[in-house]
């Protein structure tokens, strides 16, 4: 539940990012997405197989706003 809870922060952090001027943030989106990716895979080990539904969409969410905030950033050279 924690790791869908970042993602979707991470998301809507990622939506503002977006914005020319407030790029630069990508730089600290990155390793916080990573961390709740790091919380999803935690989740997806320790917990039964019946219940890892919400890990694996945390995981996959808080994936799409690495990667997007990756391409952001290759985008704008890394600066904007």
């Amino acid at each position: 539940m924690i790791s869908v809870l970042w993602g979707i922060v991470a998301l809507c952090w990622m939506v503002l990012a977006l914005i020319p001027v407030i790029g630069i943030t990508n730089w600290l989106l990155i390793p916080f997405a990573a961390v709740g990716a790091l919380i999803a895979a935690v989740g997806i080990l320790f917990t039964r197989s019946e219940n890892r539904g919400r890990a694996k969409t945390g995981l996959i969410l808080n994936g799409i706003v690495i990667v997007v905030a990756a391409i952001r950033l290759s985008m704008g050279g890394g600066l904007i």
